[in-house]
């Protein structure tokens, strides 16, 4: 209890990504992109110890890849050796409502600036921003003579307003240096000599054959059996529980099941309504949009996910690439797109703004472009109305629509529905769909969990109806997760377990306390410390744990009576997490934000092991740091 103070295998073919020793294929490495060195990921905030091979149950829009070494920590750490700079402390308000732990110390490229200084920033601020070797304080000095002649003006529409673009003394007769070079193009389409048959092209519930994340294996239809939101109404975030029929999976060789803690991977695909805008704004016809046509590439993986790097020759649709292969509003733009978009450009004084991003002279306004709200391809072709590129060199310099990754909410070795003498095989999923600003006005919602909402919906409103779910016979594409999830880890024996999660986060671990309960040797060994906003609203499985949920879960609630949060709940039960992390096989696991909740957990224990092993920080820190190379701390972080 709670501490309280007051079948027959096929051998798998040897690829790049898979292997018959190892079928699970890992992510790459490194994940560059296809179009040369610049980074595309945002920057990763992540602490170095809760760094780890992410499995996103939110949806951070953008894909799950490793996090560069420079972390966020060594900016400000040699910011506060500078004696130079100074960041004055927030004046306590009485009045404030309590929040989250983290401090917020800026909320605009403009404040970043403020802060680092006109000296020394670049150099410091380069380690954690990844917009192509961005150093805006190096950049040239204006000319002076030209901004007076022909001074530029703005593209006037709305899309171009909420850029918020700072276009400083830029004239057309501003000279730019170091703009980056046009990009290769490296994707050719083509007309088909004569239509073929439409059987071998893709629905609008499945992407087409050639989109394999697992060779050799297709991307499969799971059906959905059942989806329900989990939160109430007036929760700040919405998240849905799936209930995903998988008996039909085929079976793999190297006995490679779906485990508690793991994860899927679901090729969710762009919204219809975001591919017709870009089609709108690049002036293709309707007619065009889903005709058959022959596409080339030179090199590289695209238009598969983790197939080998090799030039490809394939039968498909302008709509097919611009639904399932192309992200086109998870990543920050690029000066390889904005090249691009300058290069076709016919009106002189959106030429001039794209090259001038594309150039020195105007690495801050990108820096500001990149490190702002995520802007979408839409937006950038709407606020340049006249770049109509090739859509084929358009896509050469786009990003691959990468897989959302969910983790298992249950243990999938005892979920199964009894229908008659037919045993289903289901997996479960929880998915809080992730919102942010859109440039039209209102919210949009990332790919992944804004796909899976839109799947709930149908679900729901059906029952409403009193409609047959199986007549809607609606499809997830999905495949058993590649990547290595630090919580589907197997251990030897099983000793005590906390599980600290908050959010969505806490999903996995649900499935942890059933697979506890199959055990009698793992009776009263687990403990689960849970965050929410309001218990009342968004308290995700309540009741549904399969035990007496009182005597192994933790509700804490932040924004309800005196508003307490998990990290402040770690603290409170430091003889716990004190005798579970030095019991033999004793785990901690933690699988929450990064932003917040992460580095606010990861504080509280590192204070733990202070009290309670009378260690100063530094060896806090490494007693932590063995334990997690020991497989005793285990902390899973998503965006």
């Amino acid at each position: 209890m709670l501490h309280s103070r007051s079948e027959s295998h096929h051998l798998i073919p040897q690829t790049a990504t898979s292997h018959p020793n190892d079928p699970i294929p890992e992510e790459p490495a490194v994940f560059s992109g296809r179009h040369g060195s610049i980074d595309t990921t945002g920057p990763s905030l992540s602490s170095p110890l809760l760094t780890d091979n992410s499995t996103s149950s939110s949806d951070s829009e953008s894909p799950s890849t490793p996090v560069s070494d420079p972390q966020s920590d060594d900016v400000f750490d040699a910011l506060r050796l500078d004696k130079t700079l100074s960041i004055a402390p927030a004046s306590p308000s009485k009045d404030r409502k309590r929040r989250a732990s983290t401090v917020l110390i800026s909320s605009s490229p403009g404040d970043v600036r403020r802060i680092l200084g006109e000296e020394v920033g670049t150099t410091l601020v380069e380690k954690i921003c990844c917009g192509g070797g961005c150093c805006f304080l190096n950049s040239a000095d204006s000319d002076p003579i030209s901004e007076t002649l022909f001074p530029i003006s703005a593209p006037n529409n709305d899309a171009f307003r909420s850029l918020k673009l700072e276009l400083r003394d830029l004239s057309l007769d501003t000279k730019l240096t170091k703009t980056v070079a046009l990009p290769e193009q490296t994707i050719f389409i083509t007309a088909m000599p004569k239509p073929v048959s439409l059987q071998e092209l893709s629905t609008g519930q499945h992407p087409p054959k050639f989109v394999t994340p697992h060779p050799p294996y297709d991307v499969y239809p799971a059906r959905v059996y059942h989806a329900r939101e989990l939160t109430k109404p007036g929760a700040e975030k919405k998240t849905y529980h799936f209930d995903l029929d998988v008996t039909d999976y085929p079976t793999e060789s190297g006995d490679v099941d779906f485990v508690v803690g793991g994860a899927i991977g679901v090729c969710a695909p762009n919204p219809k309504i975001l591919v017709d805008e870009i089609f709108e704004a690049l002036a293709i016809p309707a007619f065009a949009r889903d005709k058959q046509i022959m596409l080339r590439t030179s090199n590289g993986r695209w238009p598969t996910i983790w197939g080998d790097e090799m030039p490809r020759e394939l039968m498909t649709t302008r709509r097919e690439l611009l639904t399932w292969c192309s992200d086109v509003q998870s990543f920050p733009p690029t000066k390889l797109l904005l090249r691009v978009l300058g290069e076709y450009a016919e009106a002189a004084n959106e030429k001039k703004i794209l090259l001038y991003l594309s150039s020195t002279q105007g690495q801050a306004s990108f820096c500001d472009l990149r490190t702002g709200p995520y802007v979408t391809l839409s937006q950038l072709l709407n606020a340049f109305p006249s770049s109509r590129p090739p859509l084929d060199h358009l896509l050469s310099v786009l990003n691959t629509l990468m897989p959302r990754f969910y983790s298992l909410s249950q243990d999938p070795q005892i979920s199964s529905m009894r229908d008659g003498i037919k045993c289903r095989r289901l997996i479960e999923i929880a998915v809080t769909v992730h919102e942010m600003p859109n440039w039209r006005g209102g919210s949009r919602t990332g790919v992944g969990s804004g796909y899976l909402e839109s799947v709930a919906q149908q679900i729901i409103e059906a029952k409403t109806a009193g409609t047959n779910i199986e007549d809607l016979d609606l499809r997830v594409p999905m495949f058993r997760g590649l990547m290595a999830n630090p919580l589907a880890r197997e251990f030897v024996s099983d000793g005590p377990m906390l599980l600290i999660g908050a959010g969505v986060g806490v999903a996995p671990f649900r499935g942890f306390v059933q697979r506890r309960l199959k055990s009698a040797n793992c009776a009263n060994k687990v403990w689960v410390l849970q965050g929410v906003r309001d218990s009342l609203l968004d308290e995700l499985y309540s009741g549904e744990w399969g035990v007496e949920e009182e005597k192994v879960k933790k509700v804490v609630q932040s924004r309800r009576g005196r508003g307490k949060y998990v990290q402040d709940e770690v603290r409170h039960q430091a003889d716990l997490v004190w005798f579970i992390i030095n019991a033999p096989d004793g785990r901690v696991f933690v699988c929450g934000s990064s932003k917040g909740m992460g580095e606010g957990v990861e504080k509280a224990l590192i204070e733990v092991v202070m009290e309670k092993g009378t260690l100063n920080p530094e060896e806090a820190e490494e007693f932590w740091a063995r334990k997690k190379a020991d497989g005793q701390y285990i902390a899973v972080s998503y965006e």
